[in-house]
């Protein structure tokens, strides 16, 4: 639905956007549930807008209406109130409200139309100064057209041709026309409406391109994230100043200058490829098919002139065959050191859309889509027969096999064919009947999976129980697919606290985002996420434990004095009594717990408060989250080792959160707190109010019976007051329900503290709160990562496996489906053999990439044992070139390995950049995609079992599940 991935690209929102307060008073959780549920399926259209909304509160809001039929518990439950809605994780600097990198539809934000936007915010409000993030529905595609939210704008920059050095950044949508973006270049420059423009495309110092079709999109012409624009003024004399300029115009048919940015004597095939905005994916690919000798010297010698096939109908009537040949051409018969394959790339986009943009993509996922599509334009089947397919049925495979080859050959004809397509074996097996089905298969790469770890290492905080012990640190070694009972008993063995008095929670911007189950998977834990693991008592029918935040208040002047709070620090999980627990009982118990980092003045501060007073406490709460927000956390990559700082960052230094410690998170606007406005869960309309000290207006006696329950002889002493909360800290539901001076508190109760900002700054020691201790754990070197081979890789893709619960196959005997056991072989092999690594996994809950480092051979490849025809000749390949992926998930930077066919030297390609390589530097954890090319005599080669398919260097340490 969205497009995501790519750079960041502007602001939220307009800069007059205000965030709209809560208006209306909220239906039933089953009204909105069905409400917003309708809302949610509505059809993409072309110019709508959408709404971006933090993951993170919209699944609050779900769990508070029970949106999700598995999830129906406590619904409508206070605690589980969701607040204002809080799109602040989303930012990557939240003044500006700069959307971070590489966000990913569904999994860290939701898109909901224009009407479910209004109605969540009538009924929750926004938090206060938090602009809409609205983004417009885009329509991609030449021929099928297909909509999508753009979410990441492009970054344009823009500047006079006489004055280039004075450039201004705006971001556009890729469906702008250029007339659009000429507009407001008049504008911005003001230029007069008489004044006659030109507009350029300016690429390097000295290279220009001039845009001369107003109704182009910023998509159809190719501009990419950074690019420079140039508007030009017509002279008075009726010249223009760039007239005479000896320009370098853009164009794939000019092959010495079109985008030969430098001379170069370097040999063919040594060319690098300009990055266009994030197309390091696509300049991988290229560099990786350029060194495959047989395809590149088919282009070159225009064999493909004769066999563009511009009638199919699953081609694009060679346009993708024209381009890549154009490119392939710069790339060997120019003396160009590098060119920008713009063309190709706007090519590439208009048939595949969601290469259209500039976000970051997967460079085994475009050689997939470029094969299929030169296959498809260079099909010399111009009518392709319909054929019915047919089961083995027992007969012998040679026979079966030759008949799917046949038949591959009659519809699919190309050099694509002839070069890259092999024919697997495909074993099906039903565990009722024990029928046997047996299928050969084409296929144009071997995707191979990678034995798993059984293992994975965290790192998460123990806090104790114990007031003067500082947080530290731990790293533990825990089953990959183990659950939390499994982290909590491997940090038992290493702190000696028992594990059945571990709570383990994530915290997210000071309050607790999820308390897990002991029973939860440890893969819904992320590598990001902030886990914290809290040493309680066992709770019973006599003890509890509860959430406590802290919550610094902040005062606001407008027409009168209002007050809000603003979370802090890290949340406790403090064990009290679950019945009898009266309100000063819980002080000192808070209190105690907090001793390390807060003193009591030597007087009381928390006399004669007044406006005056208020006016004090607004301004150092100002500084407070001014200084605490311009700080950050750089996270726990590399603290200092004694006495180092600590908070709800991330454990990896490279939290995706906003800054967890000191983010805008939890404003709690206290305008109306109950006087609480927008914040105040529906069923609590009729609490008492509380003034901005936390205590109840009127008599001492309304203040036991109906307020916090705090004597105002003991309550001017303390330090903070308690409010009841919901489970995000953003909005009160209550003052603490009690009983006479007893508290009523639920298994769901979360309570927060709150503090004058001057009290505060007094008493509370924020570099001794956020202190914390490393174990030895930390420091001690981790495992070497072990090595594995291809034989391994391939081994495993060959192993047979039973079918997923959800991927049956179809027993034609039984005439039911059968969860049946399959198995792949290989039959014959291509002479270009393509090998995917399969690094990057998916799911609902869990991204991750393996950087298990493949030793894969650079020659000497011998396939022959895997195939399994009798009769096959020998398959012995050598590695011609490598595409590379550096970093994680959703970004990263994409290189090339490739050995010139010239001079058979191998040579790195980065972007733009070629320089030469050595075989001892190819093998790395970044490989991702390999080539290898059939030896040409196909005769007898030596053949070292382990040596030919990459002898795994041994590793005890390491346990691998091939299963």
């Amino acid at each position: 639905m969205a497009e995501g991935g790519g750079p960041d690209s502007g602001n939220a929102a307009d800069a007059d956007a205000e965030p709209v307060p809560a208006q209306t008073p909220a239906p039933t959780t089953e009204c909105q549930k069905q409400t917003i549920g309708t809302l949610l399926k509505t059809t993409l259209r072309k110019g709508d807008e959408w709404y971006l909304i933090d993951s993170r509160w919209f699944k609050q809001w779900k769990k508070y209406v029970g949106f999700d039929s598995w999830d129906m518990y406590n619904v409508g439950e206070h605690t589980l109130y969701p607040g204002p809605i809080d799109n602040s994780g989303l930012f990557s600097d939240y003044d500006t409200q700069t959307l971070k990198e590489h966000l990913i539809d569904e999994l860290d934000y939701v898109l909901v139309p224009t009407e479910a936007w209004t109605k969540l915010v009538s009924w929750y409000g926004c938090l206060e100064a938090q602009k809409s993030i609205v983004r417009k529905v885009v329509e991609h595609g030449m021929f099928v057209k297909h909509c999508k939210v753009e979410v990441y704008l492009l970054e344009l920059k823009l500047c006079e041709n006489d004055n280039m050095d004075s450039v201004v950044t705006r971001h556009f949508s890729k469906a702008d026309t250029i007339e659009t973006i000429e507009k407001e270049m008049r504008s911005l420059f003001e230029i007069p409406t008489e004044k006659e423009t030109r507009l350029w495309n300016k690429y390097m110092s000295n290279t220009y391109e001039q845009l001369n079709k107003p109704d182009s999109t910023v998509q159809d012409a190719g501009l990419f994230q950074g690019q420079v624009l140039v508007i030009e003024r017509k002279n008075e004399d009726g010249t223009w100043p760039r007239q005479n300029d000896h320009l370098k115009l853009g164009g794939y048919n000019s092959y010495s200058s079109g985008y030969g940015y430098r001379e170069s004597a370097s040999q063919p095939g040594l060319c690098g490829l300009s990055n266009l905005g994030n197309t390091c994916f696509m300049n991988s690919a290229l560099q990786c098919l350029s060194n495959a000798s047989p395809l590149t010297d088919y282009f070159l010698n225009d064999q493909y002139e004769v066999e563009i096939n511009r009638e199919n109908p699953l081609g694009m009537r060679g346009e993708i065959a024209e381009a890549y040949a154009d490119l392939v051409k710069q790339m060997w018969l120019s003396r160009s050191s590098y060119v920008a394959p713009r063309t190709f790339k706007t090519q590439v986009g208009r048939f595949a859309p969601q290469f259209s943009g500039y976000q970051q993509q997967d460079s085994q996922e475009l050689l997939a889509f470029l094969l299929d599509g030169l296959h498809e334009d260079l099909n010399r089947v111009k009518k392709k027969p319909y054929l019915t397919l047919r089961d083995a049925e027992g007969r012998p495979d040679e026979i079966v096999a030759k008949e799917a080859w046949t038949n591959h050959r009659l519809r699919n004809d190309s050099i694509i064919v002839d070069i890259f397509h092999g024919l697997f074996k495909s074993t099906l097996v039903c565990p009722e009947c024990s029928k046997v089905s047996v299928t050969f298969d084409p296929f144009c790469y071997l995707t191979l999976p990678l034995p798993m770890k059984k293992d994975r290492t965290m790192e998460v905080f123990m806090v104790r129980s114990d007031p003067q012990s500082k947080p530290t640190q731990y790293r533990v070694v825990v089953p990959k697919m183990g659950a939390v009972s499994d982290l909590c008993s491997a940090l038992a063995k290493l702190c000696g606290v028992p594990a059945e008095n571990m709570v383990v929670a994530d915290v997210y911007n000071h309050r607790f985002h999820k308390v897990y189950r002991r029973d939860d998977g440890l893969n819904h834990i992320m590598e990001k996420d902030d886990i914290f693991v809290y040493e309680v008592e066992e709770e019973s029918s006599e003890k509890m434990n509860l959430p406590v935040y802290f919550r610094e208040r902040h005062y606001k002047q407008g027409g009168g004095y209002s007050s809000g709070t603003l979370l802090f620090g890290q949340p406790l999980l403090i064990t009290v009594p679950r019945h009898n627990l009266s309100i000063d009982t819980l002080y000192q118990k808070v209190l105690e717990r907090i001793g390390r980092y807060v003193k009591r003045p030597q007087v009381s501060v928390i006399e004669n408060r007044s406006p005056a007073s208020a006016t004090a406490s607004s301004s150092s709460a100002q500084r407070t989250a001014s200084s605490s927000h311009s700080a950050g956390v750089s996270g726990y990559a590399s603290p200092p080792s004694e006495g180092a700082s600590w908070s709800a960052g991330s454990s990896n230094g490279s939290s995706s959160h906003s800054d967890p410690f000191n983010g805008p998170n939890g404003i709690c606007s206290a305008e109306d707190e109950e006087p609480m406005d927008h914040q105040v869960s529906p069923e609590q309309e009729n609490s008492q109010p509380e003034t901005a000290d936390g205590e109840e207006e009127g008599s001492d006696k309304e203040n036991e019976a109906n307020g916090n329950g705090e004597r105002a002889g003991t309550a001017c002493d303390r330090l903070f007051s308690f409010s009841m909360v919901n489970s995000y800290g953003t909005a009160n539901i209550s003052p603490l329900p009690c009983d006479g001076n007893i508290l009523k508190l639920t298994t769901h109760s979360t309570v927060a503290i709150d503090w004058d900002s001057d009290i505060k700054k007094m008493c509370y020691d924020d570099q001794e709160a956020e202190a914390y201790e490393k174990h030895e754990s930390m420091v001690q070197p981790q495992k070497k990562k072990s090595t594995v081979a291809l034989r391994d890789c391939i081994e495993l893709f060959t192993t047979m496996e039973t079918l997923g619960e959800h991927d049956p196959w179809y027993c034609p005997t039984c005439k039911k489906h059968q969860q049946a056991t399959k198995k792949f072989d290989l039959w014959s092999l291509p002479g270009i053999l393509v090998v995917h690594l399969k690094r990057f996994s998916y799911n609902r809950c869990w991204r991750d990439k393996l950087d298990t480092v493949v030793d894969f051979p650079i020659k000497d490849l011998n396939m022959s044992e895997f195939v399994c025809d009798p009769k096959a000749g020998p398959y012995v390949y050598d590695l011609v070139a490598v595409s590379n992926h550096y970093g994680g998930m959703g970004g990263g930077h994409y290189t090339a390995f490739g050995k010139n066919k010239v001079d058979g030297k191998w040579y790195y390609f980065d972007d733009s950049s070629v320089s030469t390589s050595s075989e001892d530097q190819i093998i790395t954890k970044a490989a991702y995609v390999l080539f290898y090319q059939r030896r040409e005599d196909d005769g007898p080669s030596k053949s070292i079992a382990s040596a030919s398919l990459g002898g795994a260097h041994e590793s005890h340490d390491d346990t691998m599940d091939t299963n």
